[in-house]
């Protein structure tokens, strides 16, 4: 399982024009769910991502972690995350998950943040999704759950 990590100042999702999903401080989290994937992946990464300290303390250190400051987290699920651009210049998603099992551990993930955070939004599985940020900072972070990165 594969996570681009954004803080954000604000982000939201929109679908066919209409909001499915918005927060105001936090992190927006794009999710890609591969075909080895089980609930353990995503156990790890829902931990590793609500304790990641990259939110700034009183002293503008980036000691603070979303459980600290009571920050939202925003759920977009994203398979393109599993492109394989190493031959060619058209991706392959073969180690893409299929699209049941993905959204099978995407609603896991966002329930198991949802353990964790007060506020957790999303976007809309499978759809074609409009997602607007302001990347605070900007601080980008990238996790794997096999940890290749």
């Amino acid at each position: 399982m594969r996570a681009v990590v954004q803080r954000v100042s604000r982000a939201k999702v929109t679908v066919d024009g209409e909001v499915t999903g918005e927060i105001g401080s936090g992190l927006l989290v794009l999710l890609g769910v591969s075909k080895n994937d089980a609930e353990t992946d995503a156990d790890y990464l829902v931990e590793k991502i609500v304790n990641l300290r990259i939110f700034e303390d009183a002293e503008d250190k980036m000691n603070l972690s979303l459980i600290d400051m009571k920050g939202a987290m925003l759920v977009v699920s994203q398979f393109t995350l599993y492109g394989d651009t190493r031959r060619g210049r058209r991706p392959s998603f073969i180690d893409a998950a299929p699209p049941a099992e993905a959204n099978r551990l995407y609603e896991y993930f966002v329930e198991k943040s949802r353990e964790r955070i007060e506020h957790v939004a999303t976007g809309r599985f499978q759809a074609m999704m409009d997602v607007e940020l302001v990347n605070d900072g900007p601080v980008t972070i990238m996790l794997d759950s096999e940890k290749t990165f």
